[in-house]
């Protein structure tokens, strides 16, 4: 079992920018791609971006601008994804990944889950 532990939520201004980290209790952390997705009160789930094992390659859904950036450091064992320009709909619990394959934007498509950081948006 691969332990992901999110942090670096919290609330907002609008415009404001945050920067989420995923730290992973796991010496293989490099082979997996991870992803980030978000979850607000009555939605699906969303793929909000991933990443590949090296940091390289970075795939952003169509639903998502380029406010947000993730990245990786396979050194730290860590995932960030950080965000700018937040508005009030960006609120939502916020979830690392990890894939043994690939970091696509279904959800089936990853192993391992944190807990989830909460972001809060206000106007």
């Amino acid at each position: 079992q691969v332990q992901l532990v999110e942090s670096g939520g919290g609330v907002v201004q609008a415009g404001g920018s945050l920067r989420l980290s995923c730290v992973a209790f796991e010496r293989t952390f490099s082979t997996y791609a991870m992803g980030w997705f978000r979850q607000a009160p009555g939605k699906e789930r969303e793929f909000v971006s991933g990443v590949n094992r090296d940091g390289s390659t970075i795939y952003v859904p169509n639903s998502i601008d380029g406010r947000f950036t993730v990245s990786r450091d396979n050194a730290r064992n860590a995932l960030y994804l950080q965000m700018n320009s937040l508005t009030p709909e960006d609120t939502a619990m916020y979830y690392c990944a990890a894939s043994r394959i690939y970091a696509a934007h279904s959800p089936a498509n990853y192993d391992f889950w944190g807990q989830g950081t909460q972001v809060t948006v206000s106007s």
